[in-house]
């Protein structure tokens, strides 16, 4: 529990309670910003609330939880209320309000996003006549095998990429890759955080291969390509819109690129293990 008593006085603003309760605990800015990896820059803003001046409402809304948190108050309630707050009068529709458009070191053209997923057809499509060569070569499967190409050659999800069966990627490692600069929070399931921070164009983290059933946050989808055991998961979603609680497990993550349910209670076996740093 945190040293500042919540319940003081319900009409003090959200960054003037972060502020005290910080104080509180005789904790600096450079404290918080070192414990939850949020830039000072945005740290100063949310206590001044500040909201126009952090990237969009998702960040300023996934920030506020973990500086909460991080000084003991309870961090999904004061997301809530800042959700309610500011969430529908600043939700965007479009990339571009984000971001300058002309900034290329900020935001990826768009051609190269297309380029990308014209070559991640064709491998996919090699992929797939390989596999039928290689078949063919072999002579007449048994009936089972015949069944599983069937289901390998189905039709590709709307992002360009075809899911490898969950069985072939159960306990692999699933690696996120930053097509731009996008935010994103990775727990463990039940509400531990394994990472929360920025990833920049080309930056990567990988999630712990004892991690128990790590869960993403993010606000830009579209900005994450998701891998694991060497095959291509293809992006985390669609568009840009905020999604939450998404399962980071390699064969959850192919049944959502297939267009498929994950399969319920899918768990790895292996204890839970801290994250690591991400790499660029």
């Amino acid at each position: 529990m945190s040293d500042f008593d919540e319940g003081e006085d319900r009409f003090v603003s959200i960054g003037e309670r972060l502020r005290r309760a910080r104080e509180a605990r005789a904790m600096s800015l450079d404290d918080v910003a070192s414990q939850t990896r949020i830039p000072m820059r945005h740290l100063q803003h949310i206590e001044t609330e500040e909201w126009d001046a952090l990237p969009a409402p998702t960040y300023a809304i996934g920030f506020t939880r973990n500086y909460a948190n991080a000084v003991g108050l309870d961090g999904s309630a004061m997301a809530n209320e800042l959700r309610d707050q500011i969430g529908g009068a600043r939700r965007r529709a479009s990339a571009p309000e984000y971001y300058e458009p002309a900034d290329p070191a900020r935001v990826p053209p768009k051609s190269l996003v297309i380029v990308v997923l014209i070559v991640a057809v064709l491998l996919v499509g090699g992929y797939v006549l390989w596999r039928n060569t290689l078949g063919a070569d072999a002579g007449a499967a048994p009936e089972p095998a015949a069944e599983a190409t069937v289901e390998n050659v189905g039709e590709a999800p709307a992002n360009g990429q075809a899911a490898a069966p969950a069985a072939d990627l159960t306990g692999q490692t699933v690696t996120l890759t930053a097509l731009g600069e996008v935010w994103l929070r990775v727990t463990d399931g039940t509400g531990a955080a394994l990472f929360t921070g920025i990833l920049n164009t080309g930056q990567t983290y990988t999630v712990p291969a004892t991690a128990t059933r790590p869960l993403l946050d993010t606000g830009r989808p579209q900005m994450l390509r998701a891998s694991a055991g060497g095959s291509d998961l293809g992006l985390i979603g669609p568009e840009e819109r905020t999604v939450e609680d998404v399962s980071l497990l390699p064969q959850d993550l192919a049944a959502r690129q297939a267009g498929q349910a994950p399969a319920a209670g899918a768990q790895p076996e292996a204890p839970l293990a801290l994250p690591s740093n991400p790499q660029p």
